[in-house]
This record gives C-alpha cells, structure tokens and sequence, in this order.
C-alpha cells in the first residue's frame, strides 16, 4: 500500500511516500524556521501563509515524475495550529477528490510516536512510547496495533517548549533546542543543579517549574558571561533529560512492557539519545528511537501512521478529517 503524506501542523511544509508503513520512497521538508526566527516563536499566521504558497511545491517534489500509483493520502488533522493545519487538509482533500483516493486523518502525535518504525522495521506492539516535541510530552502504552493508551502527558510546558524558552531568556535565539545542546556540551551542570518535578504518584510530567528556576537563576547577576552561560544550560538541560529518561523506564517497568519507542523533535538531542541507549541496556530494555532525521515534524510519519490505521482501525472513524488543535490519542 502506497500512501501520500502531507504535513503542516506547525512550521514545516512536508511531502512524502511511503510503502507499507515502513519504506519511504520519498520525503521533503520545508522549514520556516528563517521566517519565525525574528520573532523567537512561530507566528500562526505567518505559518498559515506560507503554507499556502509552498505547499503544492513541496507535494510535486515529492511526487517526482508522478509514476507512482497511489492508494490514499494522509494528512495531519491536529492537533495544531488551526489555520496550518486547514491547509494540508483542503489540499488532501482537494488531491483526494481529483485523484479517486480516500484520504485518511492522522493525530500528529500518533505520526511521532510511529516514526521510529520508519527505521526500525521490527518493532512491533506491546511498547511504550515517549512523544517529546516543542508542543508534546506525552507517554502512551501501545498494547496492540491500534490501541493507545495515554499514561501521562505534560501539564504544562512541553520538553521542547521549555527549551525554547530557557534560550530565549537567556538571549541565545531560536529555535533553542539546538543552542541549548550546544551551549550544555561546554558547561558543568554541577555548577548550576535544578530541580526535578517528578510529580510522584503520576505519569505526567512539569517543566514549567523548572523553567521558573532557570529565570531566578539568571536574576541573580546582572551580566552573565558565554561560560556561566554554558554552565546553566548544562544544568537546565541534565535536569530535562533526567526526568524524560527516569519516568519513561519507571512506567515499561510499571507496565511490564520491555521495547521502548521516543518520537518527536527532542529527540534529535544527542545527549538525550545516548542516556536514553545508556539506561535502555543497563536496564534490558530494547530501544527504538525515531532517526535525527525523521524526530521534527515530516510527512513520511504521517503517511506511516496512515497505513497502520489502515489496517487497525474501523472504517467509520478512518477518514474523519476533523480539524482540532488539541487532540489526544484515544
């Protein structure tokens, strides 16, 4: 089964083909990172915008010479930004209608938590899954193809989204994921130790408070030189990655499950990826994460998530296209 993927729940404008939810024929990606950069943040309409003018671009790229024969499209349908996302669906919908295809919705949090399969061809349910993004920080128990249970979820910053912030307090631009990583290669977090919010008791995660610490961190002096700098996002960022990892074990413990799958645009960070391989094998775990280059947001998760719905998933409620910019895994 052949699918057509389009993604545009946020920045990036994405294109792609995959093969039986496990091959990608074809991805591209358009960023709009230059275009939010002066704003520290992504601005919705904006985004909306240039969605609109790159979005038949980036499809025909991904399409090449249009030989390919396909069987559905995918779109993200949320959750996200409204307008953003009412682009890809109009232009999935529009393509359906032309092409005789059935368009299929896709939760923008499932298409993460599936990415790693693109690359890891075996993984397979019982797993847990760990979705952390600039807008997501959520831990799901995939029990069998099709049912998603969702243990905890941030209840307010997202993992990515506090790293956003920290950089943007501390003036370093954005996006700050990438900074931050940077910054922390050179700094001691011994030098500047946060605390942790592990929320006993819960699944959930905080890193509102952390972020708080961070700000009354940096009021403490008025000037704070490229190494003190470095030192606090060591220490901001040992504490982000303590409590991802320290949970994410304790709930495949709690649940007896023992293959464990991270998504989603944090994920790229190579600190993170090497605690989380380190504890993984410590502990017997089995590991799957999302390649760097599938972990920010791409279409070719989106049309994976498709096919495994495809197959999984009542024909009633395989092609709702309703638009929502909250929306949780049921």
């Amino acid at each position: 089964m052949i699918i057509l993927g389009i993604e545009s729940s946020c920045d990036e404008t994405a294109a792609a083909i995959v093969k039986d939810g496990r091959t990608i024929l074809a991805s591209v990606v358009s960023s709009q990172i230059k275009l939010h950069q002066p704003f520290s943040g992504v601005v919705p309409e904006l985004a909306s915008r240039a969605h609109v003018s790159r979005i038949n671009s980036v499809i025909s790229q991904a399409m090449g010479s249009g030989r390919v024969r396909l069987d559905a499209i995918a779109v993200t349908v949320g959750p996200g930004l409204i307008g953003s996302l009412l682009v890809g669906k109009m232009t999935a919908q529009t393509l359906g209608w032309a092409m005789n295809l059935p368009v299929i919705g896709v939760n923008h949090i499932e298409g993460h938590l599936l990415s790693p399969l693109l690359s890891d061809k075996t993984v397979a349910p019982p797993f847990l899954g760990l979705v952390v993004s600039g807008g997501h920080t959520d831990l799901i128990l995939v029990k069998k193809w099709g049912h998603f249970r969702t243990l905890g979820r941030t209840r307010d910053d997202a993992a990515g989204e506090a790293f956003d912030k920290v950089a943007k307090m501390m003036g370093l631009g954005y996006p700050g994921g990438p900074i931050v990583e940077k910054m922390a290669r050179w700094g001691r977090g011994s030098l500047c130790p946060f605390p942790r919010a592990w929320l006993p008791g819960t699944w959930d995660f905080s890193f509102s408070g952390l972020k708080t610490a961070v700000l009354y961190k940096l009021r403490t002096q008025q000037h704070w030189t490229t190494s003190q700098k470095r030192d606090v996002c060591a220490g901001f960022q040992t504490a982000v990655i303590d409590v991802l990892v320290g949970k994410t074990i304790a709930a495949a413990k709690a649940h007896g499950v023992k293959t464990i799958v991270v998504g989603g645009g944090v994920i790229a960070n190579r600190v993170l990826r090497d605690e989380f391989l380190r504890k993984t094998r410590e502990e017997r775990f089995r590991l799957s994460l999302a390649p760097v280059s599938l972990s920010t947001d791409n279409a070719a998760m989106i049309a994976a998530a498709a096919y495994f719905k495809s197959k999984h998933t009542p024909k009633s409620a395989l092609h709702s296209l309703r638009v929502r910019s909250q929306m949780g895994l049921s």
